[in-house]
């Protein structure tokens, strides 16, 4: 995989009444979002509650993304961390990582490195991956933000780093990493109700929360953008825009959880601690903002 482009999906991790995997509802999501016309399928990322996952859970659900996919679209695995020799050490062991395209690499937590530690920690993870990088600057959830030098200087040091997930939501920062960035580097909107204002400056896809539940309309939308009819896009972005709001209101992923079994694509509505499900009032609106997609 050279480049990463397009609409990805960012997948939630379904649990059954036990708060076991569920096999049947991770199945029907990942046939649903590539019937749905998605570019691609992310694994293991923050919407997939990673950090409540085992290490033997990692690889169950990388293992039912592969068999559900059957090779229809590339599959990028989320391995990330805020031990950079933790990071290199799975990286370097786990079997499943070899049956995948690519690797989405979230920006350290808590330890708050600078911007010279954000670059080595990358750095270090670029040299021994087997496969693609795809950077992840999410601050709102890391507590520290990779600055736009910072993301250039990776994308011109590092051949294998092909991309960055930019949720950050400063414009400033998106058009000096779409100015100064290697050619053929993709920045891709890591925030679904920028998606098209991100688009408009040149970001060439996204990873998506929203387009669990509305793959088709969200394909659409950058599809639309990529070959310049805004028209099309900015009419999907304004009917999802309520929905979009919704799936926030009381946090990622139990928004887009609520969504997704309002839909019946997933059976259960159940998140693991410390996350909860959201509140009866946003269930039923959710109910309603679904029916009328």
């Amino acid at each position: 995989m050279d480049r990463l482009t397009g609409t990805g999906v960012a997948l939630v991790t379904p649990f059954d009444e036990c708060l076991h995997i569920d096999e049947e509802s991770l199945h029907r999501l990942v046939d649903h979002v590539i019937d749905g016309g998605v570019d691609f399928l992310v694994a293991l990322g923050t919407t997939a509650e990673t950090a409540t996952l085992s290490g033997e859970e990692k690889a169950e659900v990388v293992r039912i993304v592969l068999d559900a996919n059957r090779g229809r679209v590339p599959v990028i695995a989320g391995i990330g961390g805020n031990n950079t020799a933790e990071v290199i050490r799975e990286i370097q062991t786990v079997p499943w990582l070899k049956k995948c395209q690519g690797i989405l690499s979230i920006t350290p937590c808590y330890n708050k490195p600078g911007q010279r530690g954000l670059y080595e920690h990358f750095k270090a993870i670029a040299a021994v991956s087997p496969l693609p990088l795809c950077l992840y600057n999410v601050p709102g959830r890391s507590g520290v933000n990779m600055e736009a030098a910072t993301v250039v200087a990776l994308s011109h040091d590092c051949p294998n780093i092909i991309a960055v997930k930019e949720a950050s939501g400063r414009f400033d920062q998106a058009t000096e990493i779409l100015k100064f960035k290697r050619p053929d580097f993709a920045a891709l909107s890591g925030e679904d109700d920028l998606l098209l204002p991100l688009m408009s400056l040149g970001f060439e896809g996204v990873i998506s929360v929203i387009a669990n539940v509305l793959p088709k309309a969200y394909a659409t939308l950058v599809r639309s953008v990529l070959q310049g009819d805004f028209l099309t896009a900015r009419k999907i972005h304004l009917e999802r825009y309520e929905l979009c709001k919704a799936l926030f209101a009381e946090g990622n992923p139990a928004g887009i959880k609520a969504a997704l079994h309002a839909a019946g694509i997933i059976r259960y509505n159940l998140l693991r601690l410390p996350l909860t499900p959201v509140s009866d009032s946003l269930y039923e609106k959710m109910k309603v903002l679904i029916g009328s997609r």
